[in-house]
């Protein structure tokens, strides 16, 4: 397994990229389901991530959203336990994972959307997930929206660990052949995971396109670093700002962008793998997060 469990081989061994399947292998592959995850292992992941989400009663679920209605039938299964929210002048109804019990998200089918030879796919329990990664890939999970389940009274960070610890994965470097990256948005996240709950693993701290710049500068970068092991900015910030990166490196900080997929490439490149070896290779980036797994390119 390439990087061990730390993200820091940028250090020692440059040449040593690692691949980071965005939310499995979904450009082929419902995102967030058990053959999107397999088909990553089989492509040669180094690490396949899981966005989480908590249910009503408190279990953790990947699934990108927190809302069920984009890649699940909920609307048909549960027609009347919408919420309605105004947005830009028009009413719109939303069905929120924690309005939902674990029993009742496993009833959805979260593969048809996509396509319908996987239908009667499920959204997975975290839990499930790991049994399935554990010993053939890395774990890359990402506390999503955990503010707004900490107002309704849940740690997201807390039940992230208690499921880790589990399956023995709750410590850095704990399984060699299964090394876990935590990743947020949110920086009190983080913080919670390393302070409160008194966490070894590395932590990777995302930058968007629209508040991200503001992390950039070096210190603001080594700020960074009292709290998390690697940054992973939308790649935009690094093609307006190629000296993030080295910045970055000379804070202590791994660098992860995202999110590289073959339906959304644009010039000056002409496919994605082309524009995932200009940001390893030429950028001197340290992983990337890919829907095209296959696709990655790897320099050996």
């Amino acid at each position: 397994m390439i990087f061990g469990g730390l993200l820091l081989a940028w250090a020692t061994s440059p040449s040593d990229k690692v691949l980071v399947a965005h939310r499995g292998a979904s450009a082929y592959r419902p995102e967030h389901t058990l053959v999107s995850y397999q088909l990553a292992i089989e492509q040669g992941a180094d690490f396949v991530e899981q966005d989480l989400q908590i249910t009503r009663d408190g279990k953790l679920v990947c699934l990108h959203d927190s809302t069920l209605e984009r890649t699940t039938n909920v609307e048909e299964v549960f027609p009347d336990r919408f919420r309605e929210e105004v947005l830009n002048g028009s009413i719109h109804r939303r069905w929120y994972v924690s309005d939902f019990t674990l029993a009742e998200v496993k009833q959805l089918d979260a593969g048809s959307w996509f396509d319908v030879r996987f239908a009667g796919e499920r959204v997975p329990t975290f839990r499930e997930a790991i049994e399935l990664v554990k010993g053939k890939a890395g774990l890359y999970p990402e506390t999503k929206s955990p503010e707004d389940y900490r107002e309704m009274g849940l740690s997201m960070e807390a039940l992230l660990v208690e499921d880790l610890k589990a399956f023995g994965l709750d410590r850095a470097e704990a399984d060699p052949s299964t090394p876990v990256i935590v990743q947020s948005f949110s920086a009190e996240s983080l913080k919670k995971l390393r302070n409160e709950l008194q966490s070894d693993l590395p932590l990777v701290f995302l930058l968007s396109n629209r508040e991200g710049a503001e992390w950039t500068g070096f210190e603001q970068l080594r700020r960074i670093a009292e709290f998390a092991s690697g940054i992973g900015p939308a790649k935009g910030l690094i093609e307006v700002d190629p000296g993030l990166v080295e910045r970055a490196h000379r804070a202590g900080l791994t660098v992860t962008p995202y999110t590289f997929r073959s339906s959304s490439v644009s010039e000056p490149y002409t496919s994605v793998a082309g524009e995932m070896e200009h940001f390893l290779y030429n950028f001197g980036v340290d992983a990337v997060f890919t829907d095209n797994p296959d696709l990655f390119p790897r320099n050996e």
